[in-house]
């Protein structure tokens, strides 16, 4: 049976969304995975979706999610924090899932020329790519 991972951060307009994809990308056929938001954006930091394009990995059809989407009806065995302002404004709401948390900076914070951003939300996409392939492998699911 999958095991379900929510990522959860304050808008899910970047890092959740990012987070969600490359865990779906590396190990979509052991975990159910999903992301939302604590107070989520109208949509999906654009920069984000052509970050992700480069590497492969189509987000243009992802839409931020609020929590009221899960809660109640879905239980994870993690949920995996990816903003300190979440881990702030979501104290133990998913009862028995373990709680991780991997603070990333903001790529929709990120500011200046448009390949300055872009440049941000490249190294913000890495990071993330980077620890997720690290967990994954102190989970014993091998090498990505």
């Amino acid at each position: 049976m999958q095991r379900k991972i929510l990522f959860l951060c304050t808008g899910n307009s970047a890092r959740s969304q990012m987070a969600e994809a490359l865990l779906r990308k590396y190990a979509g056929e052991d975990f159910q995975v999903f992301s939302a938001g604590a107070e989520p954006s109208n949509r999906v930091f654009p920069p984000v979706v052509a970050v992700m394009n480069e590497i492969g990995i189509d987000i243009s059809h992802a839409r931020p999610k609020g929590l009221d989407t899960y809660l109640g009806h879905m239980h994870f065995s993690k949920v995996i924090i990816v903003c300190s302002e979440a881990d702030k404004k979501c104290p133990q709401i998913f009862g028995s899932a373990q709680r991780l948390y991997w603070p990333f900076d903001d790529p929709a914070a990120a500011q200046g020329t448009e390949a300055e951003i872009l440049e941000a939300c490249r190294g913000i996409r890495d990071r993330i790519d980077a620890r997720i392939r690290q967990w994954l492998k102190e989970e014993g699911l091998g090498t990505v």
